[in-house]
């Protein structure tokens, strides 16, 4: 997606592109970070937030869902959790409609980057503190938001705790994800043997912002199987289940922690 600062057009673009995904055979659907709007301005995206409830993307998501008889996680909407504060919140849908599991990102994307453009993430929203595992009829997802790709131990967490699929959706800027993205999303997925699906926000947005896109699926090996490259559109891939028991099994590093000691001062 490229989502802009409404909501309501934010929701027709997505459940256009849900409704392709459908049509083209999916049965688990991914959004990307911030579905419902992407909006620059602190006061701004204050003053359009609501309470989870109150949410009209989710209500719509929930509707869709149900129609299509289909998973769909809501890769994250920005959602009112206190006068001062949002959540970036990530969403799992059964294909009634009903919410299986919420993810808060955890990790706030408070950097300098070389382009000159500065995020506080922190001043806009309240960061999460709890890992969230759900179920899926092929097997458990382990949830995670954007930033979070950058710090490997939640994900090791995860894999350890019965996770066989990772969802990163994101909106990394077109600087970092250009240096970064394939990288740490290919090492995310060969580190705990996980197929790793990251939805991502491309092109530009409000005030110049700039995405870098490339939703991808990767698989348990390491292997790129799907690159949705820079443009909005469907990314699909087929997942065999099995394969997360089979590169366990050919490095099995999940069970080779061990403990130690921190090093000299």
């Amino acid at each position: 997606m490229t989502s802009g600062r409404e909501p309501a057009e934010n929701i027709v673009a997505a459940s256009a592109l849900i409704r392709q995904a459908r049509a083209d055979g999916a049965d688990l659907i991914m959004t990307p970070k911030i579905t419902n709007m992407l909006e620059p301005t602190r006061a701004a995206l204050l003053a359009k937030a609501v309470p989870e409830a109150e949410d009209t993307a989710l209500a719509a998501f929930q509707a869709l869902a149900a129609e299509l008889r289909v998973w769909l996680l809501i890769g994250s909407l920005v959602v009112r959790v206190a006068e001062d504060r949002a959540a970036n919140r990530s969403i799992l849908l059964d294909p009634t409609g009903r919410i299986i599991a919420r993810y808060d990102k955890i990790h706030m994307f408070d950097v300098d980057i070389p382009d000159g453009q500065s995020y506080r993430e922190s001043r806009s929203f309240r960061p999460g503190d709890t890992a969230v595992l759900a179920d899926l009829p092929w097997g458990r997802l382990g949830m995670s938001v954007c930033y979070d790709l950058r710090f490997a131990h939640l994900y090791r967490a995860l894999a350890q705790a019965g996770a066989a699929f990772l969802s990163v959706p994101a909106a990394f800027t077109k600087l970092t994800g250009e240096a970064h993205w394939h990288v740490l999303l290919r090492a995310r997925a060969i580190e705990t043997g996980c197929f790793v699906f990251a939805p991502a926000q491309c092109g530009t947005h409000a005030q110049g912002r700039q995405t870098f896109g490339h939703s991808l699926i990767v698989s348990p090996w390491g292997e790129v199987l799907a690159d949705g490259g820079e443009a909005p559109g469907v990314t699909l891939a087929e997942i065999d289940p099995a394969q997360v028991a089979k590169a366990r099994g050919m490095v099995p590093a999940l069970q080779h922690d061990r403990s130690f000691s921190g090093p000299a001062a």
